[in-house]
């Protein structure tokens, strides 16, 4: 059994209706996951709107979640930034903030500045000194290829190189592959991307993923079941909310977890910033229509 497992979904960012954050429906949204039976909690990445804070907020926002959360759960924070120096400081802030691990993608700008293989090693390598564990996502939204042999050497020659999010195209495929060359070395293979291709990654290999805030308590117990041994079970599970996740992934992403929040009364609003477009009523109403009859606790937390 690898060290890190279940399931570790990413906290929505909330916004008053002015744009303003709301750090108490931060906090309620918080203690809504953990209420669901989260291994951990994910702040500051993209499903956290990391790209529509400030600097200043994002401080503000990683001292107040990791104290709302007062170790009840495990918190990685996400402390991507191309420039090296900026991903090393922010990695020393997260851990004298008391996180327990740092995610970060691979170093990139826009869609034509992306560090090379030895670059990518050299700042995983720096932010390795830092003492902290680390998670590598490796996801499209950087641009970036990141072929199984470099993983592969990163997870053996970077002690604090402990977890993988992998949500690239043929997840299930790499992941075996990854683990196959440097398993002894991976303490937490996961998946991503609403865990839309869960029970694939699963098969291969998988141990955690990293979802949304939508419906974890509903996608956690197919992790459980795959993890036991009972495969049909978490097919069975995993077949109920597909159509939820597939939904979420395809129509909506990170606006589907407020827009709950919202339904069931967690948070007053689910506001995103500017360019960011509010989800369409009808979309929105889809969405309710498709998580209702689960019957998750986003949709009775705050009643």
């Amino acid at each position: 059994m690898k060290r890190y497992s279940g399931i570790w979904p990413v906290a929505p960012t909330v916004f008053h209706e002015n744009g303003s954050l709301d750090l108490e429906g931060c906090g309620r949204a918080l203690d809504c996951m953990v209420a669901q039976g989260v291994d951990g909690i994910c702040i500051l990445a993209n499903f956290s709107e990391q790209f529509l804070i400030s600097d200043a907020e994002r401080e503000t926002l990683q001292r107040v979640n990791l104290e709302h959360v007062a170790g009840r759960v495990p918190v990685i924070v996400t402390i991507s930034h191309f420039a090296t120096e900026i991903v090393v400081q922010r990695a020393r802030q997260a851990r004298d903030f008391g996180a327990s691990i740092v995610m970060m993608m691979p170093p990139y700008h826009g869609a034509l500045l992306r560090g090379m293989p030895e670059q990518i090693f050299e700042q995983f390598a720096r932010v390795g000194e830092i003492g902290i564990p680390i998670m590598l996502q490796d996801a499209p939204l950087s641009g970036v290829d990141l072929p199984v042999g470099l993983l592969a050497r990163m997870a053996r020659e970077i002690e604090m190189l402990r977890l993988f999010k992998i949500e690239c195209p043929g997840t299930a495929t790499k992941l075996r592959a990854l683990l196959d060359d440097a398993g002894e070395f991976i303490e937490g293979p996961f998946d991503g991307e609403e865990a839309i291709t869960l029970m694939a990654d699963l098969d291969a290999g998988a141990t955690g993923s990293m979802t949304s805030a939508l419906i974890p308590d509903q996608i956690g117990p197919v992790i459980t079941a795959h993890l036991a041994g009972n495969r049909e079970t978490a097919q069975a599970a995993y077949a109920r909310v597909l159509p939820a996740i597939n939904f979420e992934n395809r129509q909506c992403g990170f606006r589907a977890t407020k827009e709950a929040m919202v339904e069931g009364g967690v948070i007053g609003s689910a506001h995103c910033r500017h360019p960011i477009q509010p989800l369409h009523p009808a979309t929105r109403a889809q969405l309710i229509e498709l998580i209702r009859p689960l019957d998750p606790v986003v949709l009775k937390f705050g009643r």
